[in-house]
């Protein structure tokens, strides 16, 4: 990579590179090894868009969800307009840039994997299931290491980020199958040209999103019990967790759900943490809640405003 030093001041020196294909990537700490640090800066947080956003969380809530955090995005008025810049910014950028520092020939492969992905965020899956879809919806076959190099790439520049399944009761890690989600949700939005827009699956995203930024390291929590059934054959059953965060000495539990009709639904969604064997704090966020507050048994219940909108909302 050729760098040019523009400009040094006292405590900052001001490089440009030829190709946004480095400075996208996470390499771009070895580059300059000894002489910097890296600040990984993330798109616009909800709290962040609401802070330059004029109407009210609810209207900022369904602009954000569809046209995500890139900061330009605050500038542009018209639908149309951001939908250009947003696609633009995946094409003329992201992808372009992937296909020249990999020297990859066959893009119409990365792109066909990179919409399976933006079809399914917060699902779990691994190389050998996307290599079947491949096979079986798309009638091409390629290999586990190649999607496996792809998905790779997508991590490598910030499009995507992953979750790994955490066995909480025998405390280790399970390597497969992992959970993928977009970076911010305008770029996915874009790739899938605006279809697909569940806002079950983005909100889990960008709590996801919102839990890294805030310095969380975050699995998917896994309880795993074994029971006999009727004629007395063991059988194993997984419940999920969404997110187990970990910072320092603090962990949580978090459980995303859009909804919470009724006392059916609060039970379905807090089996797995009351299951966790341990005393760490466990939450369940909801699209629309009351103030936030400690159901009988003991689980926080918040709205996702109240999570997004207040950066301590987890310990108070």
């Amino acid at each position: 990579m050729n760098n040019m030093c523009l400009i040094r001041m006292k405590n900052v020196d001001v490089y440009v590179t030829g190709s946004n294909a480095r400075f996208l990537s996470k390499d771009v700490i070895i580059e300059f090894r000894g002489r910097g640090d890296e600040v990984h800066m993330h798109p616009l947080n909800f709290a962040e868009f609401m802070s330059a956003y004029s109407g009210t969380k609810q209207d900022g809530w369904n602009e954000y969800i569809l046209y995500g955090g890139p900061p330009p995005i605050m500038n542009i008025s018209s639908p149309e307009e951001k939908i250009n810049f947003l696609k633009l910014l995946f094409e003329e950028t992201y992808i372009s840039d992937i296909v020249e520092r990999h020297n990859i020939r066959n893009r119409a492969e990365l792109e066909e994997l990179l919409n399976i992905l933006s079809s399914a965020i917060g699902s779990l899956t691994n190389p050998t299931k996307l290599s079947a879809t491949f096979k079986s919806v798309k009638k091409k076959t390629i290999s586990n290491t190649t999607i496996k190099r792809y998905i790779d790439y997508f991590c490598d520049f910030f499009l995507i980020d992953s979750a790994v399944r955490y066995d909480i009761k025998g405390k280790k890690y399970i390597d497969t199958p992992v959970k993928y989600y977009f970076t911010d949700l305008g770029l996915r939005n874009a790739r899938l040209n605006f279809r697909q827009l569940e806002e079950t699956h983005t909100m889990e995203n960008i709590i996801f999103n919102e839990l890294k930024i805030r310095g969380f390291n975050v699995d998917v929590g896994v309880i795993t019990l074994n029971k006999t059934n009727e004629k007395g054959h063991g059988i194993r059953k997984q419940l999920e967790i969404d997110f187990v965060c970990n910072k320092g000495s603090k962990r949580y539990y978090i459980q995303s759900a859009y909804a919470i009709p009724d006392r059916a639904k609060m039970e379905q969604e807090q089996r797995s943490l009351m299951l966790t064997g341990d005393f760490f704090k466990k939450i369940i966020i909801t699209k629309d809640a009351p103030t936030p507050y400690y159901n009988d048994d003991g689980v926080m219940v918040m709205s996702v405003y109240d999570f997004l909108l207040n950066e301590d909302s987890l310990d108070n």
